[in-house]
């Protein structure tokens, strides 16, 4: 069994269950927003904000709409020098506590395996501890790249994105603006010339 991957960064998450299997997979202090309760609570933000600031945080949310609008009331409310983005793929089904699936039919954090949930916190670009990997350089992706490889601003760049965001494994809600941060976060500049060369066919 591989063991938890130790960094210098503190992560987010939405509840308790997505604590615990963020455990399994990240050595870390891991922090939850209590779902929309953050929104209401000054003490849990100030918190967040402390940290992010002395040691960095990363924001790891369920990829369904309650997890964006999540995501992006933390980005508006702490320094996006101080925040790093991690993402879980679209995958349909309900966790096993659950009765139902939830609303969109998607599997949230605490339903990904260990191994999932280890590379996403890799691919935020996390700062490791214990010497089994190095983060990675951020990409230089701009949003004229985007505009130039037909991914914004123009007829059927959503279509597009959706298209790309798929066979990356990033959800499909993800904007412009959202995508470029994961790309840049995600890949290095030259894996990003490789990915994005042809990008026009998709």
């Amino acid at each position: 069994m591989t063991p938890p991957l130790k960094i210098r960064e503190a992560v987010v998450v939405e509840g308790r269950y997505d604590k615990a299997a963020l455990a399994a997979a990240v050595d870390t202090l891991i922090l939850d927003t209590a779902g929309f309760g953050v929104f209401k609570d000054g003490e849990r933000l100030t918190l967040l904000r402390k940290l992010a600031a002395a040691r960095g945080l990363i924001v790891l949310t369920d990829p369904d709409g309650a997890g964006f609008v999540i995501r992006n009331y933390l980005k508006g409310a702490i320094p996006k020098s101080q925040l790093k983005h991690a993402y879980v793929p679209d995958v349909y089904g309900k966790e096993r506590r659950k009765r139902t699936p939830g609303k969109e039919g998607k599997l949230g954090v605490e339903g990904m395996p260990p191994g999932v949930l280890r590379q996403a916190i890799l691919n935020a670009g996390a700062t490791v501890l214990d010497g089994t990997a190095e983060s990675r350089p951020a990409g230089d992706l701009t949003p004229a790249d985007l505009f130039a490889l037909g991914l914004s601003g123009v007829p059927e760049a959503a279509e597009r994105r959706a298209t790309l965001l798929r066979s990356l494994g990033l959800p499909e809600r993800m904007g412009a603006k959202a995508l470029l941060a994961a790309l840049n976060a995600l890949y290095t500049p030259e894996e990003l010339k490789e990915l994005l060369g042809p990008a026009r066919g998709l």
